[in-house]
């Protein structure tokens, strides 16, 4: 087993704060019944339900999660990229208990954790990164799947934030933290109340807005900007809103074939965030 940098993913207090630095121990836990078990992936009130090996692992190794109680197989345990300091709040079951505590046939890997949400996180703290970071503005994607897939996309191609409206995006939760595989606990997301005016206050924080659609006329490698850069993607199917596309500077599209109409919208957003990516 490989120990984090750190030695340990951290103790939780009361509320289960992970701190680091905490002394090296054996992961380990109390053997216990199954309580809780609801067999839809909620979690009790005010907590979040996370399952999968890289999702509770990430959760695990960042100190800004606050953690309540892991359920594990002992294989689950032992997949762990680090070690749980003791008192740690751990209890022991088999892959059929833990079947009950996910959504229906979720990937639970022998792992799952319940925790606080994380703390929110504002527009005007990701707006002034760095230049070459963009930042990704999801108009009414409601697929956690595929929100979850665009996480993880802006954090392989380093991306700033993303950007989704308070209403009409999925919550925080096991299916897009298992998509994200992990990029939930390192990639912000900003929730706003109204998506045009954030577009607006990213225009005015010298960011250049493009929106990808299907029916522009322009390529995207054709405006792709040198400076700050925002990348706007609509829901499949009904696309971008006409007010989100009227809040950005330029509209378009991705290079494919005729053969097919259209992209899956985090595949979009992956073809996007490379391009960003391999600007000169």
């Amino acid at each position: 087993m490989v120990l984090l940098a750190g030695g340990v993913f951290g103790k939780p207090q009361p509320g289960y704060n992970m701190s680091k630095g905490e002394k090296k121990r054996a992961l380990r836990g109390r053997a216990g019944r199954m309580k809780g078990g609801r067999g839809s992936g909620r979690a009790s009130s005010g907590q979040v339900r996370l399952w999968g090996r890289h999702a509770i692992e990430a959760a695990l190794k960042n100190p800004e999660r606050q953690h309540r109680k892991l359920w594990a197989t002992p294989e689950g345990l032992e997949s762990l990229d680090g070690e749980l300091p003791p008192g740690f709040p751990i209890e022991h079951a088999q892959a059929a208990d833990l079947a009950r505590l996910v959504v229906k046939d979720a990937p639970h890997q022998g792992l799952v954790l319940e925790c606080a949400p994380l703390e929110d996180v504002f527009l005007d703290e990701v707006a002034l990164g760095e230049a070459d970071r963009p930042i990704v503005v999801l108009d009414q994607v409601t697929d956690p799947h595929n929100v979850g897939a665009i996480l993880r996309s802006a954090a392989a191609f380093g991306a700033a934030a993303i950007v989704t409206q308070d209403r009409h995006a999925p919550p925080e939760g096991g299916v897009l933290a298992k998509s994200a595989s992990g990029a939930l606990e390192t990639v912000p997301w900003v929730r706003v109340v109204n998506l045009a005016r954030a577009l607006e206050e990213l225009a005015d924080a010298g960011y250049w807005r493009i929106g990808l659609a299907g029916e522009a006329d322009a390529v995207l490698a054709d405006v792709m900007p040198t400076g700050p850069l925002v990348i706007v993607l609509g829901a499949e199917g009904e696309g971008m809103r006409q007010n989100i596309a009227a809040h950005c500077d330029v509209l378009a599209k991705l290079p494919i074939s005729s053969a097919i109409e259209s992209l899956n919208v985090s595949n979009a957003a992956a073809i996007a965030l490379y391009a960003a990516a391999s600007r000169g």
